[in-house]
């Protein structure tokens, strides 16, 4: 985590180089992982990457940043790999040795990564009885901007490098798919589509079909024969009966034995199961998306994992009309695996059926 966002994940990394994405690290945690992931193929660039490299540098404190909390791009703190160089850079104009340049950068470093900002470069400086240093890089500063800015430089080779296209050491082609059950579960989280001049979350559209569309079963039992035909291994493909009889013996409907897992970034695997769609539909998901997005603007804290089961569960049995004993049974029958996992995926939908109820009662319309 950096702080309450997650960081750049290695397997994002090298799930895109499986797929003939070549990747460029440079400057920040780009450097971090290039050096982590260069012996699978990704490249690294600059000085950042090669201090990784070699040890020179160790932790992601090195690059880290303060950047204004409204959105702003600008760094307001000094990262430690800036530090380094401007030193380096003091010693070699005379400014400052070597003894003193190493005490002050043990000063410098002892200042947690948001608040070593300038001011506070200058406070240490002035303290640690390093003034004239605080001088001159001032001096040096108001003359270059980006003045001792290493990660300013790294990242610029690394835009020259990807746009003169002269790139190699990663997307070679031999790479594995980095298919995991995390990395499918991010992937479909990020699955999107624009249609009707809105873009969907296509996870979203799926749980609407799932949760609302009264054939969901015969669409989920036809994905299950299309995938028992063309297995996605390659393999020999079978009628899905044929395939039940193999491991069953007959007393269970096949989406009981098999739990296949989505890629909803594969059109085949959308067309079946989005087969039906109407328009309606996608305006309703959309409804439901904006109804999410209001409450947790609306309310500090919320989120779609704070839903009480209670409420999620009650809206499927509401709209499955189906009795407590069989929730198990008709979750599995719409590829939700079972009555506690449809739970957690239909708490998206509470909010934006709440409304819509509220709605329909104060209209006097009975559903």
């Amino acid at each position: 985590m950096y702080h309450q966002a997650p960081a750049l994940r290695h397997k994002e990394i090298l799930a895109a180089m499986g797929r003939g994405v070549r990747v460029i690290g440079a400057a920040s945690i780009g450097a971090l992982r290039a050096a982590e992931l260069a012996p699978y193929g990704m490249l690294g660039i600059g000085s950042v990457y090669a201090a990784y490299v070699r040890g020179d540098i160790e932790g992601d404190d090195e690059v880290a940043v303060g950047q204004a909390p409204d959105g702003a791009w600008d760094a307001l703190t000094w990262p430690l790999v800036n530090v380094r160089r401007v030193l380096a850079l003091a010693e070699a104009a005379g400014v400052i040795d070597t003894e003193r340049a190493t005490a002050l950068l043990v000063a410098l470093r002892a200042i947690y990564y948001p608040q070593r900002t300038w001011a506070a470069v200058r406070a240490v400086c002035r303290r640690e009885g390093e003034s004239p240093f605080a001088d001159w890089l001032a001096g040096q500063r108001e003359q270059d901007r980006y003045f001792g800015d290493l990660k300013h430089a790294d990242a610029l080779a690394a835009v020259r490098a990807a746009l003169c296209g002269a790139i190699t050491g990663s997307g070679s082609g031999t790479a594995p798919v980095w298919e995991t059950a995390y990395f499918r579960r991010w992937s479909n989280a990020f699955a999107r589509e624009a249609l009707e001049e809105t873009v969907l979350s296509t996870e979203d559209r799926l749980v609407y079909q799932q949760v609302f569309d009264p054939q969901f079963r015969e669409k989920w039992a036809a994905y299950l024969e299309h995938l028992s035909q063309h297995p996605a291994d390659g393999g020999p493909g079978l009628a899905l009966a044929e395939r039940l009889a193999l491991v069953s013996d007959g007393h269970l409907p096949a989406d009981r034995l098999f739990h296949p897992p989505l890629n909803l970034r594969d059109e085949r695997t959308t067309a079946v199961l989005l087969a039906g769609e109407t328009v309606h539909d996608r305006q309703a998901v959309a409804r439901y998306a904006d109804a999410l997005a209001r409450y947790q603007r609306e309310r500090p804290g919320f989120s779609v994992a704070a839903v009480r089961e209670e409420a999620a569960r009650a809206l499927l049995l509401r709209v499955w009309r189906c009795p407590e004993c069989e929730f198990d049974a008709e979750a599995s029958s719409r590829g939700l695996v079972c009555g506690a996992r449809a739970v957690e995926a239909a708490k998206r939908l509470i909010p934006g059926f709440l409304e819509e109820t509220t709605r329909r009662e104060a209209a006097g319309v009975v559903r």
